[in-house]
């Protein structure tokens, strides 16, 4: 009897010790491909250009896509890691060219593109995504209008010496149409947030199925 409960003892344990090898594998490889989808995402914000016709400080880039795919694979936390890791990366790479406030609007959006899309994608369906993404794509655009008008902005041209007019007028050399922060909001940065996180998702929605698993593959090897 005293044997018979040894060996259940010690196999409890091993099962225990097992266990736990099994989760630190699934952290470690959680975070090789936080790394890696970080690394991408900086990568891609190199290729950034403004949009015609549109604010010139708004620059367009696909790092969204990046994010989005980590976080409908690992979560919310992974998808948040993510940009905090691209963003850090770019500064290292690039440094920063309005003063730490590209940054961190970068990271107001980038949370508020994927946070909703991965929340509402939590039952896993192609339809759930679309709609999350649709969702997410919504937010960011409204997010964006009060992120820049009352605290991105207004931050930049103090900082710099300038007002709201003076952005004004950058953007009426590009789009005759925008006379002021309204028509600036109108025909300039919601339109902008719409084709830009708007193409990431089509994009997202057509690539996350064919990606996710090569790089699940990837990174349980």
């Amino acid at each position: 009897m005293t044997e018979n409960k040894c060996m259940t003892a010690n196999q409890e344990e091993n099962a225990v010790a097992e266990k736990n090898r099994k989760k630190v594998k699934i952290h470690v490889r959680e975070m090789t491909f936080i790394a890696m989808m970080g690394a991408i995402g900086s990568i891609l914000v190199f290729f950034r250009f403004p949009l015609p016709l549109l604010p010139p400080f708004l620059s367009f880039d696909v790092s969204p896509i990046i994010e989005m795919i980590g976080g409908f694979m690992y979560g919310p936390v992974a998808a948040f890691l993510i940009i905090i890791l691209k963003i850090l990366l770019q500064l290292v790479l690039q440094g920063s060219h309005s003063v730490g406030t590209g940054e961190l609007q970068n990271l107001i959006l980038g949370c508020a593109y994927v946070m909703p899309a991965i929340l509402f994608y939590r039952k896993k369906t192609r339809k759930r995504a679309a709609i999350g993404m649709i969702i997410g794509t919504l937010t960011v655009s409204i997010v964006s209008v009060f992120s820049n008008l009352y605290l991105i902005i207004p931050f930049y041209a103090k900082l710099f010496g300038m007002t709201m007019q003076d952005i004004v007028a950058m953007c009426t050399e590009v789009n005759p149409k925008v006379t002021d922060a309204f028509t600036m909001v109108l025909f300039g940065i919601v339109p902008f947030n719409l084709i830009k996180y708007g193409f990431c998702s089509v994009m997202t929605f057509f690539l996350y199925k064919r990606l996710s698993k090569p790089i699940k593959n990837f990174i349980n090897r």
